[in-house]
C-alpha cells in the first residue's frame, strides 16, 4: 500500500470516528437525568497508522492492499470511552445501540465474561452511514468501552507484560489475575457509595 493509497483510504474512517465522538460526548449529558451525573471520564480516539493496518493483513496472510484493509478489518478508526462504572458502560452502549442509523457489526463483552488473563472491557463495533453526493456507505468504528480500574489494570498489564522482563510468566500471569479481581471488588463499592450519594 502506497502513502498516497493509504491517504485516500482514512478520511471517511476519520469522518466515522469523529461522528461517533460527537454522538458519544452528546450521550455524555443525556443518559442520566442529573446534569452533574455524567457517565464518562475521559475519551480518545485514533485511526490505524498504515505500518499497523499492514502487519495487521500480514498477519493473516493478505496482500496489504486497500481493499483487503477495507473488506477485513473493522478496527481502522477506534475509539475508547473511559467510564466511572460498570453501569455508564451498560447505559451509554444501549444507547449507541438504539440508534437506528447505526449497524451492530460486532459485540464483545469481556466484563460479563473476562480473559483468562483478567482482561475486562466491553467491545462494539459499529457501522456508521457515511453519505457522498451519489450515496452512502457504512464504515466500521470499534469502541472499546472501559472502567478506570479496567483501563489501569489493562495499561500495567501491556506495560509489563508486553516487554521482556525477568518475571515468570505463569506467575506474573496469576498475579494480573488477581490484580482483577481485586481491582473489580473496589469499582463495585466505589459504585455502591456512588448509588448511596446519588
Amino acid at each position: 500500500m502506497t502513502n498516497e493509497q493509504y491517504h485516500s483510504l482514512i478520511p471517511p474512517y476519520h469522518d466515522a470516528m469523529e461522528l461517533i465522538l460527537t454522538r458519544l460526548e452528546m450521550l455524555n449529558h443525556k443518559v442520566y437525568d442529573c446534569e452533574d451525573l455524567q457517565p464518562i471520564h475521559s475519551i480518545t480516539s485514533r485511526i490505524k497508522e498504515k505500518d499497523s493496518i499492514e502487519k495487521k493483513l500480514e498477519k493473516q496472510n493478505m496482500p496489504a492492499s486497500v481493499r483487503n484493509a477495507k473488506t477485513t478489518l473493522k478496527d481502522i478508526a477506534g475509539v475508547r470511552v473511559i467510564c466511572f462504572f460498570e453501569r455508564d458502560i451498560r447505559q451509554l452502549s444501549e444507547c449507541l445501540k438504539k440508534q437506528s442509523d447505526l449497524v451492530i457489526i460486532r459485540e464483545k463483552d469481556y466484563i460479563t465474561t473476562p480473559k483468562p488473563n483478567g482482561y475486562r472491557s466491553y467491545h462494539l463495533i459499529v457501522g456508521v452511514p457515511i453519505y457522498y453526493m451519489d450515496g452512502m456507505e457504512y464504515y466500521p468504528v470499534e469502541i472499546q468501552f472501559r472502567t478506570i480500574s479496567m483501563d489501569f489494570w489493562a495499561a500495567m498489564e501491556h506495560r509489563i507484560c508486553y516487554k521482556s522482563q525477568p518475571f515468570n510468566e505463569i506467575e506474573m500471569r496469576n498475579a494480573f489475575l488477581q490484580y482483577s479481581e481485586i481491582l473489580e471488588k473496589m469499582e463495585k463499592s466505589f459504585e455502591a457509595y456512588s448509588e448511596n450519594c446519588s
